[in-house]
């Protein structure tokens, strides 16, 4: 009886390590924000923050609802079609990850858009075909700047010029944009949505200030520059974009 009321003992004083364990419902640090503030639940922003492990960074972002329950509507074509995104903009210059330096606003985004590929070198849903599954959820680095073509104020993924050749990271995926497919799945868990990023220099991580951003980006209808905007911001974390979050924080 007394080894049993032991064992008791040491179980219940596990309980509260166990339950922190699952680092992705843990929404301590970072920045956090008030619920209703998104335009939908799987959208309105309550946590977000950047952590890291040994070389390995870890953006966390929280919602009030289901991360990830809502897709664009399929359009069944490329222009006009519409994109849904989880970004992280960042301080990090955009040579960190294989962009020409002072490029724009380097953001992680975690998107989904069933209306076209951009992953070339992946098959995220595993049927042997690398170019249809764009409608998984699945991470971007896009470099972002502003546009008025967009509408006043609004920001666009920036476009590469027919003729320029600007440095680009091993896995762009060959559109005329300031954007990498680099592979990295998004994890997407109840309420939560997380990208694990590994990188060469962590200490520029580190250094960082970051943002979170749910927004719907949209296609051009006559697919050219600017080619991809931001046309819906559903909610920011710090409410005014000003990349208030410090890593590890």
């Amino acid at each position: 009886m007394a080894a049993a009321r032991i064992l008791l003992a040491a179980l219940v004083a596990a309980l509260p390590l166990a339950a922190g364990a699952d680092g992705a419902h843990d929404h301590s640090g970072g920045i956090a924000a008030a619920s209703g503030n998104g335009a939908a639940a799987p959208f309105d922003i309550v946590h977000t923050r950047i952590t890291t492990e040994g070389n390995t960074a870890v953006f966390h972002m929280a919602v009030s609802g289901r991360a990830g329950e809502s897709h664009p509507t399929p359009t069944g074509a490329l222009a006009g079609s519409e994109v849904f995104a989880y970004v992280w903009p960042t301080s990090l210059d955009a040579g960190t990850v294989g962009f020409d330096a002072g490029a724009g606003i380097l953001a992680l985004a975690a998107t989904a858009h069933p209306d076209f590929d951009d992953t070339p070198l992946f098959d995220e849903n595993g049927d042997g075909a690398r170019d249809n599954d764009g409608g998984i959820w699945h991470s971007h680095w896009v470099v972002l700047g502003p546009d008025e073509a967009c509408g006043a104020g609004a920001l666009k993924v920036i476009d590469i010029p027919e003729g320029a050749t600007p440095r680009l990271p091993p896995t762009w995926p060959g559109l005329p944009l300031l954007i990498d497919s680099p592979g990295w799945q998004p994890i997407l868990d109840a309420e939560t949505v997380e990208v694990r990023v590994p990188f060469a220099d962590i200490g520029a991580v580190e250094a960082a200030g970051f943002d979170g951003v749910t927004a719907g980006l949209r296609v051009n209808a006559n697919v050219h520059a600017p080619l991809l905007c931001v046309t819906d911001v559903f909610d920011v974390a710090s409410g005014d974009l000003s990349l208030p979050g410090r890593v590890d924080r």
